[in-house]
């Protein structure tokens, strides 16, 4: 990628970033539009605008010093004492210790804004001091997308406005801070006395001042609505508390004008630090959006689950009867890859990349969790209309003409193959179709076609898709190694729960694929085709714990449930990998597959006889 050098006095792009906290170390704060990461140093080093797969304007994350933060916090380094979200909220709360005084930094953004005069993107933060009065400093400074772009900063009573075109952002501050862009900016903070700081954004329409004491009643606002969605949640929900984090993440990770998922808030966060495992997570897998809607319905939540089906309607219906891998969240192309040459990446990991080579796939396992996540709808006793069932129609008419040809399967490799879980997914979309359509119309030789087909997969399958010395199943045709993905094995139907197959793919993946503790590797290391090592997957550990419950093994399921609780963040996210060595989260974050598997997992401990 090419773009204009900046001047000498604006080249702020250091050729190696700072030294930055580990991924674990950010809180997520969201508003269903958009998110920002925040340290625990307060500062938010991650934020798109005016929308998750928007233009970071704060990006030091992955762009370094020159692409922008906006910290509030102590003047001189502090210890952590106590850092949560408020409970069952989106409010993030961070105290540090500064001598015998105590400095406590609120922070959140109103998610809630429909029928009122608001900004889509409000982020409310607040210090206050206790014990006595406190030095804090405030740094903002904003930049616009790769180019390091600076603002044009105008001066309004009482806001600070910083503009870029048809983006401005206004930021105020009560009492009165002098803040200037780029320029750390010193306060003291007085106990009775918080500092609030409110940030606007308008894009393309005007940008509304918002008195920061109205902000600040319109987060607790907020507040009181997060509570009052997650009190909706079965109380007897095993490890209820957990779920509930997962679900909240889960809705701030949705975005609301189309009610599309994205898969994670962030874009190059890498899989192996240093490495170039780094991709474009601020997209909507229709795979990852479809575990959701399970996990939605069985917390109780039909809406989410119903908006997903309404968005993928609207997604699909330029490419039906193929299904992408994935989508934008307007449900239109994913933009081609590019690399930014510009930006040194998260701990020195090259390439940062934007857009996302995945987009052109065939991954015939995606048309099986979609199905299975319309059957899931349907059987829950929701009703389908004429255009829902017409597009799974058309989805098992693709798997039954295509579950022949080798694809790039959930994993998304180079090189297209014959994998037994893709093909196995496949089983499973023309079986769920065929249940609905027990209460739903269809031509009598497109079903017989479809049972065919599921009758052939299966056969298929357990000739060329088993190791009948290990009685397993494999990760692909003419291979003897595992898959994590094939946990999923004893939900699906094809053998019994209690199979022999089932239960020694299970002790297989957990032997072969073990990475100490609870964790797995979702395949054996160094087999994917890429440079660099695999670190362990995190969904596949919460799989395991589903795959456990479902076969009877309660006991084990909840101890590995538990293990892999102790494994989240500070504040209870999860990114997509883990390095098995350190327990240092890594890749995209938080991550939407992982937060959802969790959810199911806690599901299949509810469901799960004891013993």
């Amino acid at each position: 990628m090419t773009r204009e050098p900046p001047s000498a006095a604006e080249d702020r792009s250091p050729a190696v970033g700072p030294v930055l906290p580990p991924i674990a170390d950010y809180g997520l704060l969201g508003d269903t539009r958009t998110a920002a990461l925040v340290s625990s140093a307060g500062a938010i080093d991650w934020m798109c605008v005016p929308r998750f797969d928007g233009a970071s304007l704060f990006g030091r994350l992955v762009g370094g010093p020159g692409a922008g933060t906006y910290r509030i916090g102590p003047a001189r380094p502090a210890e952590v004492v106590e850092r949560r979200y408020r409970r069952h909220t989106a409010t993030l709360r961070t105290t540090w210790a500064v001598g015998d005084r105590r400095l406590t930094l609120t922070e959140g953004m109103v998610a809630e804004i429909t029928g009122r005069l608001l900004p889509a993107t409000l982020l409310v933060r607040r210090l206050r001091a206790d014990g006595g009065p406190v030095e804090a400093v405030v740094e903002f400074d904003p930049r616009l997308g790769t180019g390091y772009r600076p603002p044009r900063v105008r001066r309004r009573r009482p806001p600070l406005v910083c503009e870029w075109g048809s983006l401005a952002v206004s930021l105020t501050c009560t009492p009165g801070v002098a803040v200037e862009p780029g320029r750390p900016a010193p306060m003291t903070v007085h106990p009775g006395r918080p500092v609030t700081f409110v940030l606007a954004m308008a894009h393309r329409e005007p940008l509304l001042y918002v008195d920061p004491d109205a902000a600040w009643e319109l987060l607790r606002a907020d507040e009181a609505h997060w509570r009052t969605w997650i009190a909706e949640v079965d109380p007897e929900l095993p490890f209820r508390d957990e779920v509930a984090r997962s679900l909240l993440t889960l809705r701030l990770l949705t975005y609301s004008p189309s009610q599309a998922p994205v898969a994670a808030p962030t874009t190059s966060l890498p899989e192996q630090p240093g490495g170039v495992r780094n991709w474009d997570y601020r997209y909507v897998w229709p795979r990852d959006a479809s575990i959701g809607v399970a996990a939605f319905l069985g917390v109780g939540k039909p809406d989410q689950a119903r908006g997903f089906l309404a968005w993928l309607l609207r997604a699909s219906r330029l490419q039906r009867p193929r299904l992408p891998a994935l989508f934008t969240l307007d449900g239109l192309r994913v933009p081609a890859e590019r690399r930014v040459d510009s930006w040194p990446g998260y701990a020195g990991s090259t390439p940062v990349r934007l857009g996302n080579g995945a987009a052109e796939q065939h991954q015939l396992d995606g048309y099986g969790w979609v199905v299975d996540a319309v059957w899931v709808y349907a059987s829950a006793g929701h009703r389908l209309d004429t255009e829902t069932w017409r597009t799974v129609r058309g989805f098992a008419d693709v798997v039954a003409r295509r579950w022949r040809e080798p694809d790039a399967g959930i994993w998304e490799l180079r090189h297209a193959t014959h994998q037994v879980h893709s093909k196995l997914m496949g089983w499973l979309a023309l079986d769920r179709a065929l249940r609905i359509a027990q209460t739903h119309p269809l031509p009598d030789r497109q079903r017989q076609r479809w049972r065919d087909a599921r009758q052939a997969i299966a056969d298929d399958v357990r000739v060329h898709g088993v190791d009948p010395e290990r009685s397993t199943y494999v990760r692909g045709y003419g291979s003897r190694e595992v898959d994590a993905a094939l946990l999923v094995l004893p939900l699906l139907g094809i053998e019994d729960a209690d199979s022999p197959r089932v239960g020694g793919t299970i002790e297989a993946i957990r032997s072969d694929l073990g990475a100490g503790g609870p964790l797995l590797y979702r395949y054996p290391p160094g087999r994917d085709g890429l440079p660099g090592s695999e670190a362990a997957f995190l969904p596949c550990s919460f799989w395991l714990t589903q795959a456990l419950a479902a076969t009877g093994r309660r006991a084990e399921a909840v101890e590995l449930f538990q293990a892999l609780l102790d494994l989240a963040s500070p504040v209870g996210l999860y990114a997509e990998e883990m390095d098995p060595a350190t327990g240092a989260h890594l890749g995209n974050y938080p991550q939407t597959l992982t937060h959802a598997a969790l959810v199911q997992a806690a599901l299949a401990l509810r469901s799960a006889p004891a013993g």
